[in-house]
């Protein structure tokens, strides 16, 4: 049997670094807009018509910091991220 063309096609899956550069799209959007990286933890961000949990992706970030990349950090940084 073969699968049949006429099915629903699903998104293509994102990648890590996919998701993390259009978050910190997002981020980067916020911080130009209101002059800050302080996202309140309920704030969804649209982008190119895709809505982002900015504030939930920001602190998720905060609490994983140990763990992240350097250069993701070096990213954030660059933002102005408050990391307390």
């Amino acid at each position: 049997m073969t699968p049949s063309g006429g099915g629903i096609q699903s998104a293509p899956r994102l990648t890590q670094d996919h998701k993390f550069a259009r978050n910190l799209a997002a981020a980067a959007a916020y911080a130009q807009r209101e002059g800050h990286l302080n996202v309140p933890r309920q704030h969804v961000e649209i982008t190119d018509g895709t809505e982002i949990k900015l504030g939930i992706w920001i602190s998720n970030q905060r609490s994983r910091r140990a763990r992240l990349h350097p250069q993701r950090i070096e990213a954030l940084d660059q933002l102005g991220m408050r990391w307390n």
